[in-house]
């Protein structure tokens, strides 16, 4: 009898679903994150700045519900856990987007792990591991030329 999940047997659907609640996890962490990181937000810039933190945050609830979907969708249950938050209390711009940097590196690390579990698997999985790395990778990119100094080419890198 045929299965009634999008999976078939080549999958480790334990894996696989530990790795999408990772993401899961990392995503709503994404959303307390950015919502917190706007709240704090003062100053000549702070409009423009707030509403690119809420739409990061509203990006990661996305996210989080596709990752929640794809997880009730092979039979299994969704983490009702949140992602490691990190509390420096140091709300300066540059240390708020230092500390997004770090977690949009850790979610990039959680979608190519994922890739590696299904790739030549599931065209589902993998196209959706696929898309995830290229909007991470372009939120890391978009992050790190916030970091830099006005004028500045050169990527940033941390301890710069």
């Amino acid at each position: 009898m045929p299965t009634t999940t999008f999976l078939d047997e080549k999958i480790d659907r334990k894996a696989v679903t530990a790795v999408l609640n990772k993401i899961l996890e990392a995503e709503l962490a994404g959303v307390v994150r950015y919502t917190h990181y706007s709240l704090m937000i003062y100053g000549y810039n702070r409009i423009p700045i707030v509403s690119w933190l809420r739409s990061q945050a509203t990006e990661s609830l996305a996210h989080a519900q596709q990752a929640g979907e794809l997880i009730t969708g092979m039979g299994e249950h969704p983490s009702l856990a949140i992602g490691h938050l990190l509390e420096t209390e140091n709300h300066d711009i540059g240390a708020i987007l230092r500390e997004s940097l770090e977690a949009e590196l850790t979610a990039l690390a959680y979608y190519r792990e994922l890739l590696e579990l299904v790739k030549d698997k599931s065209i589902l999985l993998e196209e959706y591991a696929r898309q995830m790395i290229h909007d991470e990778e372009l939120h890391i990119a978009e992050v790190n030329k916030m970091l830099r100094s006005p004028g500045d080419i050169h990527a940033f890198k941390n301890g710069n």
